[in-house]
């Protein structure tokens, strides 16, 4: 399903989100029959997007992304670049789809046969004959909150859709002399010396006056610009907060003991030993026939004298590893053998030995011995996890009755959270300086887009009502309300006067190292012998030595002749850097496997450009139009 674009798009560094979000058309995203207006936040060959779809799509993803991955990173899912990546899949699924229709692409039958088999969970689901387990498949499609009918839906549609896109990332190839070329370029080494100007060394230097300052905050005022903000009030309802409206009951721990007993129970156990006499399923029929006979006779002796099993089994078993060991197979358990096996095994007494079993390995002798009993644990011994168990229970089932409760109550009663708060025992929370957008490091609802937008909405703003209860995490809910509201300003100059003040200290450094800088960049390039430089180092784009990037791409980027190249960094607010690249470091010579290694992915980078090329002109050809702008990247430590 567009392996080529998940894996080599500029969204790599969120490839396990792509890898989970499924095809939403077979989710029913598409839910416009609940509101009469939703804005449009994209559009495809004339179909809308609409911002309710959007925020389904969303939701749908996150969810399952939650349930593939329990650990992952919860306030990256909800913040606007995940979101951005849902409109942006949602948007390359109805371009894929367009051209599907638009070439008339179909999938036989057979063909959909054959891309279900290549799924490792299905192909596990087959029969002895080779049949499909139909109820098992239902079952594993199902946990996914599909029907088989819709997830074949959505098979046909992504394999028609590799069909639009592997006509380009299939027929991809690179030379011998473009991939030379290529990775040349990407692990060169250099060799290079640093001054370093920091302006932090130049702010004893800056003369500042009140005047000077003012005139700063004048000049640039924007800098003191306090974001739209509001106090808020909020209450969570989530299954800690039920948890303590419920005490499982004496009667109700007792039956869930009776009830799960077995499941409580170690399972019992076997001492079994066994001769086996090969014969799998690729063997013919004629030398199968010779490994029955052979077995046939070991089993006679067998009965005839259990004492000698062990013997029997050294000498003729080809279980190379129970043979030395007389055939004894330790400890089993149910479901440590196969099927055949352990039907068989587990129906023998204590020193029984087994008629004659066939399984996929060949032919077996069991003979039973020592089998242990498990013991039965006691209630009390079980009571503690038996209340964690129950209590789990009785909290889902009353996170639904309660959540309707909280629900209805910040609706009905919208001009304060304290009925809902008195009426379910929960605390009211409070929080200051809450924006439109989540504040790094928010945690919880506060990072929470949909309950911010709530916030933010003109009836929460100008009425200061309840919002609604807001699904903020998976059995979360919240519902805000906003105490005071003020508007985005420019806050006045005594406010921020320190902070002016140390700006303009910051840019007046800055602009004292620059000159600096940049004048011994100049004498030094005339006669380098009077240049301060720190030793050389050498450093590659794999390996940049802790440089940060500007300094890296400057010292990459710049040219290389006879003489030594210099070139200057402007740091901005942190000063300066002057960097000398004296020389190409040669690298080593590539074994021949690592240079078709390289080969292959270059290729693979070579397809990934060809096909997002080829996406682009689809996207113009189905005249696309994303309304929402993409958000500023957030840099990942």
């Amino acid at each position: 399903m567009f392996e080529t674009i998940r894996k080599y798009s500029k969204v790599l560094m969120y490839p396990l989100f792509l890898l989970i979000i499924l095809s939403f058309v077979l989710v029913g995203v598409n839910q416009n029959y609940f509101t009469e207006k939703s804005p449009v936040v994209a559009k495809v060959n004339g179909k809308d997007i609409t911002q309710m779809d959007w925020d389904n799509a969303h939701r749908v993803a996150s969810d399952r992304m939650r349930q593939q991955d329990p650990n992952m990173d919860a306030k990256w899912m909800e913040g606007p670049e995940a979101r951005y990546l849902t409109l942006e899949r949602m948007v390359r699924d109805q371009v894929i789809d367009a051209a599907v229709q638009k070439m008339h692409l179909t999938v036989d039958n057979a063909s959909l046969v054959r891309a279900l088999q290549e799924i490792p969970q299905i192909a596990a689901l087959k029969k002895p004959d080779g049949s499909l387990d139909v109820d098992a498949y239902r079952a594993l499609v199902g946990a996914q909150g599909m029907t088989p009918e819709g997830f074949e839906a959505g098979m046909r549609r992504d394999i028609a859709a590799r069909q639009v896109l592997g006509g380009v990332s299939n027929t991809a190839f690179a030379t011998d002399e473009q991939t030379k070329l290529a990775v040349d370029a990407l692990y060169q080494q250099r060799e290079i010396q640093l001054a370093q100007f920091a302006a932090k060394d130049y702010a004893s230097q800056v003369k500042t006056t009140d005047a000077d300052v003012e005139a700063f905050y004048k000049s640039n005022q924007e800098l003191f610009r306090q974001k739209e903000q509001s106090t808020i009030e909020y209450v969570v309802l989530n299954a800690e907060a039920v948890k303590g409206m419920i005490k499982p009951s004496e009667d109700d721990l007792r039956t869930y003991y009776k009830e799960n007993l077995s499941r409580f129970m170690d399972k019992e156990q076997r001492r079994i030993s066994h001769i086996l006499i090969d014969a799998p399923a690729s063997m013919s029929a004629a030398d199968r026939d010779k490994a029955k006979q052979r077995a046939q006779e070991l089993l006679a002796q067998a009965k005839a004298n259990p004492a000698q099993f062990a013997d029997l089994a050294k000498k003729n078993s080809q279980d190379t590893g129970s043979r030395d060991s007389g055939g004894d197979l330790g400890w089993v358990k149910p479901g440590d053998m196969v099927k055949p096996f352990e039907d068989a095994a587990f129906a023998l007494k204590s020193g029984d030995i087994s008629d004659l079993v066939s399984t996929e390995y060949g032919f077996h002798i069991i003979k039973m011995g020592e089998v242990k009993t498990p013991r039965t644990p006691s209630f009390e011994e079980l009571r503690a996890k038996i209340e964690t168990e129950v209590l789990a229970q009785q909290v889902q089932r009353k996170y639904a009755e309660v959540a309707e409760t909280f629900s209805n109550m910040v609706f009905e009663q919208s001009d304060s959270l304290q009925p809902v708060a008195e009426k379910l025992g929960l605390k009211i929370q409070k929080a200051e300086h809450v924006t439109r957008t989540a504040a790094p490091g928010a945690t919880g609802a506060l990072a929470n887009p949909t309950f911010l937008e709530a916030l933010f909405s003109s009836d929460a703003l100008q009425n200061k009502r309840n919002t609604e209860a807001i699904e903020v995490a998976p059995s979360t809910l919240a519902s805000g309300r906003v105490v005071e509201h003020f508007d985005a300003r420019i806050l006045p100059f005594e406010e921020v006067k320190a902070k002016a003040h140390d700006l303009f200290v910051a840019q007046k450094s800055a602009e004292l190292a620059r000159q600096d800088a940049q004048a011994k960049l100049e004498a030094w390039k005339a006669d380098a012998a009077g240049a301060k430089l720190a030793s050389p180092i050498v450093v590659s784009r794999q390996d940049a030595k802790g440089q940060v990037p500007a300094v890296l791409n400057a010292a990459m980027h710049a040219k290389i002749g006879d003489a030594a190249s210099w070139v200057g960094v402007d740091l901005g607010n942190d000063g300066y850097t002057v960097v000398r690249v004296n020389k190409v470091v040669p690298r080593g010579e590539d074994s021949a496997e690592l240079r078709l290694r390289q080969k292959q992915e270059f290729e693979r980078y070579q397809a990934n450009a060809e096909t997002l090329a080829y996406y682009e002109m689809l996207k113009e050809r189905f005249k696309v139009q994303i309304k929402v702008p993409r958000p500023a990247e957030t840099k990942i430590s």
